[in-house]
């Protein structure tokens, strides 16, 4: 157990403990999955020495290939079960005076106001500004990349609304500061909600906040009504930037009190020209950053997505006791916590908690140098993004940095801040914040080059985390017991495989670059288990190929009645066995310490087999074609709108095949294919008696690819919902499929 002092008393502010137990469990297993590994590798060579046709080699060099990648890609795994930490903060051993915290920047950031409802985008935002931490110590800034007339409006609702809402969760303790999850019971509200109030004051308080919360609804509402003919004549990517400081010139005496204030809120919408390149989320957050540097400056940073509110008002205190213990802050760059979401099911049928990635490998990771950064929820440090500007002088910083004069003197100068929430905003401080929101203003500087967050890849999170720990920072991994904040996954497969997309695309993009992980990081400061995390993730759209690669040659060669495997009676047989329920059973290992159970595990095993002949191939793709030039690198956001057949068939656990063909033709035609040579080959096998025990690896091969496709199965045959798949799909796949073995008959004969 490491503990952590805190600078005001001798009781620590955090303790960690490695789980030792499951560690051991871990490499034990890893040992031996790893004997099974090389076992087979040396079958497979022996078998490639020994291949007496053009045709052995030609499906064995293929197979080989395969193996090889799940080897490595198992390999890389490792490093995430090595050695997993736990971490418990105590914020209640936080100094007590409002000046011993430091300020707090919240980015939250929205593109599209039809894909990304306002009403969800304000619930965050005033989440956000009535976290439980000083309202002076905090500024909300919400970037608006779409440039939308309705979530300016709606962001005047948040702020009126939140000047009520702010002192009535700080006044009687509320838990749940999320609005609309608060009044309508999700989640519970807790029983100390109230405390050390008078039942009747308190009340009668909520009686009117919540009258206010129901002006708020309308008020956002009829924002949306009233830009829906703006929103059709606007052009989100070529527009001026506008940033507001949105204030409210009127005291309410009712709610505003004592001591207790409101978060400063700033609307930046950054220039955008389609001439000039963007950066997607990456280019939002750098120029908030820069906004942020000349209005409020910071130090800490919390990075939340617009549909990501805050659910534990402790997560900044929580944050806090990690960024302000003097033994590791010095070279701390972000602590990470764990994304949940409200919208999942019982058996969560498109794996949206993520349960293996946020339960299982980043603890791993926090055992070594530190999860990655996660795209939202996080509190980084601004001098992690800004580099060692202490030796630079100004023309060097102005070379990095740009040539805004204010805003290099608040590079140098970190404590120092322009805004005082309530204050009149200086018109020269506007005009200084319009001109660093151009988007010209970052041509020839090191913005996304080696300041702020990376533009190497669209997954922005991933690359920044990967370039500060390469340059020897460190992260965190906070899991407390209360969710710290509660966003929506998609509930639909469409959306799904379009998020997954995206994010292998940009994953495949770093390993095609100069950075990729498993070489550039060796090079850096970066520990081999930590390599190895980034090498996994990184890797991971390359699943594509063996998936692809097991899902059709064996099929294949068991419909013309040729063997892939070692009989059934060799000693062989018993390694792939071996290997197959090593795999299994890591996974369910996996899912059961995440609380998940074996139906949850069956869906992500399916699912995994979805992703990797869709999302993961057509990541693999883009990201080729986007290194060599064939194309631009895209951001598509997921729609947050759902309707009520797609939720019906969400909570009922039935896959939604309501998608596009691109998605569902290579699903339906491998799940046709895999049937055809399964019966086919049992044809077959039953006509050349003898010929089972050659042919028993294949089959069981089969069998499993079978019994898995079963909800495909019945979306093409059974189903008769919206979400079936269409009958031209089924009848295209099937020609394809048709084609593809009669084409394998005419070669392997």
């Amino acid at each position: 157990m490491n503990s952590a002092s805190s600078p005001s008393s001798q009781l620590p502010l955090h303790i960690s403990t490695v789980h030792t137990s499951r560690a051991t469990i871990n490499r034990f297993q890893s040992l031996l999955h790893l004997t099974s590994i090389i076992a087979l590798l040396y079958y497979r060579l022996s078998e490639i020495t020994t291949a007496a046709t053009p045709s052995s080699l030609f499906s064995l060099f293929p197979i080989l290939a395969a193996e090889l990648i799940l080897s490595t890609i198992w390999l890389c795994y490792q490093a995430f079960l090595w050695r997993p930490v736990f971490r418990t903060t105590f914020p209640d051993r936080l100094p007590r005076e409002e000046a011993a915290l430091p300020p707090i920047d919240v980015f939250v950031c929205t593109t599209d106001p039809e894909k990304e409802p306002p009403w969800e985008v304000m619930n965050t935002v005033v989440s956000a500004m009535a976290l439980d931490y000083p309202p002076g110590k905090l500024s909300v800034y919400v970037s608006d990349d779409g440039g939308s007339i309705v979530t300016l409006s709606s962001l005047k609702a948040a702020r009126r609304f939140a000047r009520c809402w702010v002192p009535f969760c700080q006044r009687f303790g509320i838990e749940c500061r999320c609005p609309r999850a608060y009044f309508s019971g999700r989640p519970e509200k807790k029983e100390g909600d109230g405390a050390g109030k008078s039942l009747e004051c308190f009340e009668v308080e909520k009686m009117k906040v919540e009258a206010k919360y129901e002006e708020f609804k309308c008020s956002v509402a009829k924002a949306v009504e009233n830009g829906a003919a703006t929103i059709a004549t606007f052009n989100p990517r070529d527009h001026s930037p506008t940033i507001e400081v949105i204030q409210d010139d009127s005291s309410d005496d009712e709610f505003e009190t004592g001591r207790v204030k409101c978060p400063l809120l700033v609307y930046v919408a950054r220039e955008k020209r389609p001439s000039s390149p963007h950066h997607f989320k990456a280019g939002a957050l750098n120029v908030l950053l820069r906004v942020s540097g000349i209005m409020t400056n910071s130090p800490y940073v919390l990075v939340l997505d617009c549909d990501m509110y805050c659910n534990d008002p402790t997560s900044a205190k929580q944050a806090m006791c990690f960024h302000l213990d003097p033994e590791i802050s010095h070279k701390l760059a972000f602590v990470q916590f764990p994304q949940k979401f409200h919208s999942l099911s019982e058996n969560d049928i498109y794996d949206g908690q993520m349960r293996t990635l946020f339960v299982v490998r980043w603890p791993g990771m926090d055992g070594v140098q530190g999860p990655i950064l996660s795209g939202s929820g996080f509190y980084i440090k601004r001098e992690a993004l800004y580099g060692n500007v202490s030796k630079k002088d100004i023309p060097q910083l102005k070379q990095c940095f740009g040539d805004s004069n204010d805003f290099i003197s608040f590079v140098k100068q970190s404590n120092r801040h322009n805004l005082i929430p309530g204050a009149e905003v200086p018109i020269d401080l506007l005009e200084e914040a319009h001109f660093l929101a151009q988007c010209s203003y970052e041509r020839e500087t090191s913005w996304g080059k080696e300041i702020g967050f990376r533009y190497e890849s669209v997954v922005e999170d991933y690359f920044t985390g990967f370039m500060l720990h390469c340059k020897g920072w460190t992260s965190v991994y906070c899991t407390p017991s209360t969710p710290a904040f509660l966003g929506s996954s998609p509930t639909n497969l469409n959306d799904t495989l379009v998020q997954n997309g995206r994010w292998n695309s940009g994953l495949f993009e770093v390993v095609l670059s100069k950075f990729s992980p498993l070489i550039y990081g060796m090079s850096q400061k970066m520990s081999l288990l930590q390599t190895l995390c980034y090498g996994y993730c990184a890797l991971q759209p390359l699943y594509s190929f063996p998936v692809w690669c097991l899902s059709t040659l064996p099929q294949l060669f068991l419909l013309n009645g040729k063997s892939l495997y070692p009989s059934v009676s060799s000693p062989w047989f018993m390694v792939f066995a071996l290997i197959f329920i090593s795999s299994s059973l890591g996974h369910l290992r996996d899912v059961l310490v995440t609380g998940g159970s074996i139906q949850i595990w069956w869906n992500e095993q399916k699912l995994w087999m979805i992703k990797s002949v869709t999302a993961y191939t057509y990541g693999c793709l883009d990201a080729i074609l986007t290194s060599v030039g064939a194309r631009k690198a895209s951001f598509i956001p997921t729609s947050k709108v759902v309707d009520d057949e797609e939720v019906k068939l969400y909570k009922m656990g039935k896959l939604n095949f309501n998608t596009s063909p691109m998605f569902l033709t290579p699903i339906v035609t491998l799940v046709v294919l895999n049937a055809l040579a399964l019966f086919g080959g049992i044809a077959r096998i039953s006509i050349f008696v003898g010929s089972w025990k050659q042919m028993c690896g294949q089959v069981l091969l089969s069998v499993y690819i079978f019994v898995m496709s079963m909800p495909v199965i019945e979306g093409i045959l059974w189903r008769k919902d919206h979400g079936r798949v269409p009958s031209s799909v089924t009848l295209f796949s099937l020609l394809l499929a048709l084609t593809i073995c009669l084409g394998s008959i005419a070669l392997l004969n």
